[in-house]
């Protein structure tokens, strides 16, 4: 029970990694916020996970919709940033200006509206964990998802300004960078879903699998409980060895 007691918002958790986060946070104690997009996918992983969590619809890269989902919340104690979203594979100029127009808005303007409706509540108590979700293709970027990596090095280097600027006021904030995983966005990443592009894709991977949910809810728990009181800054690679 690392997270007794605490209260936890994590977005994107309808599905994939932010589901395997929430599960993870609810089975160490935390009461949830499952929020997402997709409402009725939240209520459904709410009900699951158990433990009083519940479900909040929330675009996350509108601002009046952020502030709705702070008013609903309340007292915050951990917020794991998690929703995100990638462009087709494709040559950097033929990536049209809505892919990379919401690419940005969900991955990058979402963290600065996160930030604005939830910091002041934590620094007013002098204590929070912040989680951002990044990605092993802002450190080791593969060709063809050229602004979905950019994003994603935007992601690192925003936690670690804010893990600077937050430390006086008792705040920790980390990053996790998952290697692809089985989830929705995997037939994104790969433009096609095929036996031939999963192999390419794992001989990149030292351990020879993708991350899964359960992997990430194990490294977001630690990050975000007691135990790491003395990690701050640190964006995490869970990735099999793919970024050595």
């Amino acid at each position: 029970m690392r997270l007794k007691d605490k209260r936890a918002i994590v977005t994107g958790a309808a599905q994939g990694f932010g589901a395997g986060i929430a599960a993870k946070f609810a089975s160490e104690g935390a009461r949830v916020v499952v929020a997402d997009i997709n409402g009725d996918g939240a209520a459904a992983v709410a009900a699951q996970i158990g433990n009083g969590a519940v479900a909040q619809a929330v675009d996350v890269s509108d601002a009046a919709s952020v502030v709705a989902l702070a008013d609903m919340a309340g007292r915050v104690d951990i917020l794991v940033n998690n929703a995100g979203v990638t462009h087709l594979p494709g040559a950097m100029e033929d990536i049209s200006e809505a892919d990379f127009d919401r690419v940005l808005a969900v991955n990058v303007k979402s963290i600065y509206l996160m930030a604005r409706a939830f910091v002041p509540g934590m620094k007013a108590r002098g204590s929070g964990a912040i989680l951002n979700i990044a990605s092993t293709a802002g450190v080791s970027p593969r060709p063809r998802l050229n602004w979905y990596n950019a994003s994603k090095g935007w992601v690192i280097t925003a936690t670690r300004t804010m893990a600077v600027e937050l430390a006086p006021a008792g705040i920790r904030v980390n990053a996790l960078n998952p290697v692809a995983g089985e989830t929705p966005l995997l037939k994104s990443f790969m433009g096609e879903d095929t036996p031939e592009i999963r192999e390419k894709f794992l001989s990149t991977i030292p351990l020879g699998r993708f991350s899964t949910p359960e992997d990430m809810g194990n490294a977001a728990c630690f990050l975000c409980s007691d135990e790491a009181s003395m990690v701050t800054g640190v964006a995490m690679e869970v990735d099999g060895g793919r970024c050595i």
